[in-house]
């Protein structure tokens, strides 16, 4: 039986990343993979082959919409969902063998199979061949998988989730979109760019009701010119597959049912963390009332040699926040003394335009009786926005009223996602709106729209509006 310093169940951004820095730290690291492909939720069917369709499907969208007034004149244009798929499985399959390709690299051996826990220092791994490992440390770092509630259980033909949305053989003529949070817009954003009637039922007062709220309301306009229909406060009570439709049947807030039908639904109501098959409780482990794994401040389980990252525990579902908690268990293993700042990991929505946030919310602020100030900016006012034709959106800067320290930054403009590194690091240092304001920007770029706003805040003295 093969023994490791440490063994990593599950090779998803944290798990793939915790290997690598276990490895690079002069660890023996296991990586243990239930399916064929390294790279998890985030590589195969989230994060990297949404982001090809989104691409596709601006580009389409923008030769569609924007090509003429910029001198650029085509006939004959179609959209070719088979090849953007294929795209996307190529992109998907590339980025993936990258991940092998660094295990090879850094000596990271890799089993797959469906790992289980023996006891607590034992793995078993149930693959082509049943093989049994032991860890001096495990780190457990499973995922997540599609949530959905009661009534509208995905049928995976006409009921769909993020998965089979990745995956469509045809353009819908309309689709239904249960939940206004991310992964919703997104994927909603792609069909809608390429023609589908995209109509979102959300429970909540707003989309992105985790977002500043100005976000939202902002964003909600923009979705709406592009043809987005909303119903804001709906509860979905039941969707049906009625064959070559569905329907669907939600609650409005008069108590009102109100019947809608589209050719497919796709439910986006969140994640739920993934624990099937671990066996946990024969490593003495159990998970809370949500499905997740309990960890203390150093991601440590109720066994300490067990730590648990990702979206198996608590915090946001962000692949980057798994990337951030796996290099902090490996380093911590390797008895060194990392950190993790959690108020600065940034939120990033990848529609056009891209929406990105870090810290504080003003609800949040407000809720917390801190005093503060805010300065907006809108994209409009830049030049280089007029130039490129993207001038929908605006940064906000929330700094403290007594310190003048950037406490949140909130933003919707090309880029975004882009963008917010700069508000990250200013924070990482407690930067002021003021240190901002004063450092250089390039123009024209989209950048400057955060110095604006640091000058709003500021002093309530933006110079180009």
């Amino acid at each position: 039986m093969d023994a490791f310093d440490v063994v990593v169940i599950g090779s998803g951004p944290g798990g793939y990343v915790s290997a690598l820095r276990c490895a690079q730290l002069g660890l023996k690291t296991a990586l243990i993979e239930k399916y064929n492909t390294l790279g998890g939720t985030c590589l195969n069917v989230g994060c990297i082959p949404s982001k090809a369709l989104l691409d596709s499907s601006e580009h389409f969208h923008n030769a569609q919409h924007s090509f003429t007034e910029h001198g650029i004149e085509i006939t004959g244009l179609k959209a070719n969902l088979s090849q953007m798929i294929a795209r996307k499985n190529e992109v998907v399959s590339q980025t993936c063998s990258g991940v092998k390709y660094l295990m090879d690299k850094n000596k990271v051996t890799v089993y797959h199979g469906l790992g289980s826990f023996i006891d607590a220092h034992t793995i078993q791994i149930n693959g082509e061949q049943t093989t049994q490992i032991t860890g001096k440390n495990i780190i457990i770092a499973t995922g997540s998988k599609p949530n959905y509630f009661p009534g509208m259980e995905p049928d995976k033909k006409r009921i769909i989730t993020s998965t089979e949305a990745l995956n469509m053989t045809e353009i819908p003529k309309k689709m239904l979109v249960i939940g206004g949070g991310v992964i919703g817009l997104e994927l909603g954003s792609v069909y809608a760019r390429l023609g589908t009637s995209v109509e979102v039922i959300e429970f909540a007062p707003s989309i992105l009701p985790t977002m500043d709220a100005g976000l939202g309301k902002e964003f909600t306009k923009i979705l709406k010119k592009e043809g987005f229909k909303f119903h804001l406060e709906h509860k979905v009570l039941e969707v049906k597959n009625k064959g070559k439709h569905v329907e669907l049947k939600a609650e409005n807030k008069k108590g009102e049912v109100v019947t809608l039908e589209a050719d497919y639904c796709l439910v986006a109501v969140g994640r739920k963390p993934y624990t099937d098959g671990l066996a946990l409780e024969k490593a003495g482990l159990d998970v809370n009332n949500r499905g997740q794994i309990e960890v203390n401040e150093h991601l440590q389980t109720s066994q300490a040699h067990i730590y648990a990252i990702g979206d198996v525990v608590r915090g946001a579902m962000l692949a980057h926040k798994a990337e951030e908690e796996g290099v902090y268990v490996a380093e911590t293993i390797a008895g060194q003394h990392p950190h993790i700042n959690y108020n600065l990991i940034p939120g990033v929505v990848y529609t056009w335009p891209e929406i990105a946030a870090v810290g504080k919310t003003e609800e949040e602020l407000k809720a917390a009786g801190v005093s503060y100030k805010t300065g907006s900016f809108p994209i409009k006012a830049l030049g280089r926005a007029r130039a490129s034709m993207d001038t929908s959106g605006f940064v906000k800067i929330l700094a403290d009223s007594q310190t003048d320290e950037i406490l949140g930054v909130h933003m919707i403009a090309a880029r975004a996602a882009d963008l917010i590194m700069e508000a990250v690091t200013a924070m990482e240092y407690r930067a002021s709106a003021e240190d901002i304001a004063r450092i250089c920007h390039g123009h024209p770029t989209y950048s400057e729209a955060i110095k604006e706003a640091a000058l709003a805040a500021t002093a309530d003295r933006a110079l180009h509006i």
